[in-house]
């Protein structure tokens, strides 16, 4: 009973004068009903406001997320531009399946992603079908930047506001929480949008970071040392960027070819593919861009010679063109057996020649087998002597009335002897692509890497190219007329270079080479090697 006055003290008088309900009933079930609002626990005001930075940096991010990215084409490439929460800031180039460029372009919470999806086929044919377009592509590229980039600030501030205020309605469920948690995000957004401008750094572009195979081919920005601090500098080494991207995905998607007279035969030299499988992916290509008539490989196919790195020998005979080869210092004796019964292909040794595509080929499998450092190569001599034994056959063939049109010895020793015996003479070995002149007109042609080094491309600081030559012939003279040189980028192809050379006596202005039927003075000892004597075509240089 002694409680009932302190009862009304809490009742509210109605309109009608009645007592109306009791405070307590108006309360939420959680506080107790004899603890008056004033006594009720509040969240300290620096939490509230944690709380409310925190709900507006997930809604932001989420709407960034779903709908703060917008697609635009940047020249011949399709692009989706992207702005991410960020501690570093910059500019993030991403082009697959190459790898991404990095640019310190500004210090600000948020980066801007550009993803290459694909190189659009009509824009990019057109532009290769248009050569004289390109000169107008950096204006194209810098106004798709601009409208992209335009695009792409109304979307995020839509983006980071909606999914701020939505957000905020879930967690408080009241429209003024909501509109003050929009509100923070668009001032978060303008204060971010003002650091990027106060911070932006055109000259990122003199010390960009690459990644995945791009850092293997940083020369794709091209030049930026005349760049000043000027914004439409900047988007137009961003186009320069794009443009010599969009030449590199033409130029190894498809190399350039050759259309010769009809009555050129075209032969592809390869050497020292060491178990690359990508090697025969090149080959077929190759052959089939390039019409080959026959393939001729110098060696080292194998790294080891082992009867299991038999299997890799399988795509020889599915290559689209008959396959010349002769023994390396990697390949064993097994190794050529299993060429032996494979269809298609012509295995060279002890000098007896071939008949193939019309060309009567005649060369000598290595002496030594040097599969790895546990067995010690016997030297040069051994070599010479292996070239000799070639040479004495290639004589007594001629002796014939059968010629032989080109020779083919794994090491530039034993491919030296054949000086004077032979027009043309292949090798490889070295991994170093090199032509020669040597006694009586006989012309050396050294092959680089077809495998790039094989596995031995990753012990160097950069990875080894692969290299392959494509021969021109008279079909009736069997002499050589131009020859291409065929470089592409190791470990990837993010690179393709083909150079046409031309024999001095091919150039303009040129003298006719001796016959090369002669032999070599003395007939015996190491033959006098001249300069190179390969003249560039006038023809220009595709390179990626």
């Amino acid at each position: 009973m002694a409680r009932e006055p302190l009862r009304r003290r809490f009742r509210m008088p109605t309109p009608g004068g009645r007592a109306g309900t009791p405070l307590t009933a108006r309360r939420t079930s959680l506080l107790p009903p004899h603890i008056p609002d004033s006594l009720a626990p509040r969240a300290h005001p620096y939490a509230r406001a944690f709380g409310l930075v925190c709900v507006v940096l997930i809604g932001a991010w989420l709407g960034l997320l779903i709908v703060g990215s917008v697609r635009t084409p940047v020249g011949p490439m399709d692009t989706r531009m992207t702005l991410r929460p960020s501690f570093s800031g910059g500019t993030k180039i991403n082009v697959s399946p190459l790898g991404a460029l990095e640019l310190r372009s500004h210090a600000a919470p948020l980066r801007l992603d550009v993803d290459v999806d694909q190189l659009n086929p009509e824009r990019s044919q057109a532009l290769v079908n248009h050569p004289e377009r390109i000169a107008g592509l950096q204006e194209e590229i810098t106004g798709d930047v601009t409208a992209g980039t335009t695009d792409l600030a109304v979307r995020s501030v839509v983006a980071v506001v909606s999914g701020a205020t939505a957000l905020g309605l879930a967690v408080y469920r009241r429209p003024r929480r909501a509109a003050a948690a929009g509100g923070l995000a668009l001032a978060l957004l303008a204060a971010s949008g003002v650091a990027a401008y106060a911070t932006w750094n055109p000259k990122s572009v003199l010390e960009p970071k690459f990644s995945g195979l791009l850092s293997s081919a940083p020369s794709v920005v091209g030049s930026a040392r005349n760049i000043v601090s000027d914004f439409d500098v900047y988007q137009q080494e961003l186009a320069r960027l794009v443009t010599n991207v969009t030449k590199l995905y033409d130029a190894t998607a498809t190399l350039p070819t050759y259309q010769p007279d009809p009555t050129t035969m075209r032969v592809l030299h390869v050497s020292d593919i060491h178990l690359n499988p990508a090697a025969w992916h090149i080959i077929e290509s190759l052959v089939e861009q390039y019409e080959i008539d026959v393939i001729i490989d110098s060696g080292d196919t194998m790294d080891h010679g082992t009867a299991a790195e038999n299997g890799f020998l399988d795509p020889v005979s599915d290559l689209g063109a008959p396959y010349v080869w002769a023994r390396g210092n990697h390949d064993s004796e097994e190794t050529q057996e299993s060429l032996e019964r494979r269809k298609g292909v012509h295995v060279l040794d002890d000098g007896e020649p071939v008949n193939v595509a019309g060309l009567r080929i005649a060369g000598i499998g290595d002496p030594q087998f040097t599969p790895d450092r546990s067995v010690k190569p016997s030297g040069d001599d051994e070599e010479r002597a292996a070239g000799r034994e070639l040479a004495a056959a290639i004589r007594a063939e001629k002796a014939a009335g059968e010629p032989v049109d080109i020779a083919v010895a794994h090491n530039p020793e034993a491919a030296r002897e054949t000086a004077g015996t032979v027009p043309l003479v292949l090798a490889g070995h070295t991994h170093n692509r090199k032509t020669h002149t040597l006694d009586g007109g006989t012309r050396l042609m050294v092959q680089g890497s077809t495998g790039g080094s094989g596995l031995r491309a990753v012990e160097g600081d950069e990875p080894d190219d692969i290299q392959a030559s494509v021969l021109y012939l008279d079909r009736d003279t069997r002499r050589l007329q131009a020859w291409d040189e065929i470089t592409l980028g190791g470990l990837g192809l993010s690179t393709a270079e083909v150079s046409r050379r031309l024999p001095k006596e091919n150039s303009p202005g040129g003298t006719p080479s001796p016959s090369g039927s002669s032999t070599a003075p003395g007939g015996s000892g190491p033959p006098r090697e001249t300069a190179p004597d390969a003249s560039p075509a006038p023809t220009p240089t595709t390179s990626g």
